[in-house]
């Protein structure tokens, strides 16, 4: 019999389901609505019916190995136990890896859903491009999330909590964070601090461009505000140019204190890339004489060292949560390396 897992990436506001296979990749996808407003049983009710309904598909033929699933923290792992993720309003001290073996009898890992994009990356998209094993992801979505892997494992700190790079302080003077920090990372590079962002020159300058997009889509993204930047809007490039300042000094401390091989840049936001990577990399270079020694954009005799430290941006795009939720049951029963070459479709 062949071996196959299935992934669960569970969202605030979608729910993603896959059966997926070493030699196949994701084998069929089953995409739902996050039921919130109805309660969270009625979630995991949806969740528990779509795993069954794959088993029936695939489970007379092949082997599963277990179920992995992706949530938004914080948590602790590896109970899975959720303590007060935002995004998920009434799960608080949620047992929901207990919950989950119950209801379906069958192995489930349950990990942060940063962690899993960065191991998704790790084993098959950037990481494997640039031969490491090895990285640091940042996902620039509604708030900066970020994971770590080591030498193909999830690093997960003391109790699950590691990674919490969103929360560096890159601005000390800088508007109060709702985690209580000043100048959070977050609040200069994910989607929600955009809009803080614009709201606030649109408030100064009603008559910008920026006022115009704000008037007539209030709910615009970090696209429509790419779509503006590049029709050389000076505001819309600023506001960039801000961010990719604050990614990074982010990343400034990241590289000196990690010193690994290759960070990638993820989510929505990160559609962007062109307009905030050069200032990115330059305040990167300003912060960190370890990236001035490994920047590869330097000939061999300007950073000295042979090593290289490389800045990207994601390769998986939106399927890295549930494709790095599928490897999750794998990964529990074989050692990273002697994880099956996979395919991704």
């Amino acid at each position: 019999m062949g071996l196959y897992s299935i992934g669960v990436d569970l969202g605030g506001t979608n729910l993603r389901i896959a059966a997926y296979s070493p030699e196949d990749g994701l084998k069929d996808v089953i995409q739902l609505s996050t039921r919130r407003p109805d309660g969270r049983d009625a979630v995991i009710v949806d969740l528990c019916g779509a795993v069954e309904s794959l088993w029936l598909r695939f489970g007379g033929i092949e082997r599963c190995m277990g179920i992995g699933v992706a949530t938004p923290g914080p948590m602790e792992l590896p109970e899975g136990r959720l303590l007060n993720p935002p995004n998920l309003p009434g799960w608080e001290n949620f047992q929901l890896k207990q919950e989950l073996e119950r209801r379906l009898k069958s192995l489930v890992i349950v990990e942060n859903d940063a962690n899993v994009a960065a191991l998704a990356e790790c084993l098959l998209g950037r990481g494997r491009e640039f031969h490491v094993d090895s990285l640091c992801m940042l996902t620039l979505g509604t708030g900066v999330g970020s994971g770590i892997v080591l030498h193909g494992q999830i690093w997960h700190g003391m109790n699950g909590m590691a990674g919490e790079s969103g929360h560096i302080s890159v601005d000390p003077s800088g508007p109060l964070c709702a985690c209580g920090t000043r100048g959070c990372l977050e609040l200069s590079a994910s989607a929600t601090g955009l809009v803080r962002m614009v709201r606030e020159r649109v408030s100064l300058n009603p008559d910008c461009a920026l006022g115009d997009l704000f008037g007539t889509n209030r709910g615009f993204t970090a696209s429509d505000l790419f779509d503006l930047a590049k029709r050389g809007d000076c505001d819309s490039i600023e506001i960039f140019e801000i961010l990719g300042q604050a990614l990074g000094r982010g990343l400034s401390g990241l590289v000196n204190s990690l010193n690994l091989p290759l960070y990638v840049i993820g989510g929505g936001v990160a559609s962007a890339w062109e307009m905030f990577a050069p200032r990115m990399l330059d305040a990167l270079g300003q912060g960190s004489s370890l990236y001035r020694l490994t920047d590869p954009r330097r000939s061999q005799e300007q950073r000295i060292a042979k090593a290289e430290t490389h800045v990207v941006s994601a390769k998986l795009g939106s399927n890295s949560g549930i494709l790095g939720a599928c490897l999750l049951p794998f990964k529990v029963e074989v050692p990273v390396r002697m994880v099956p070459e996979v395919v991704v479709k």
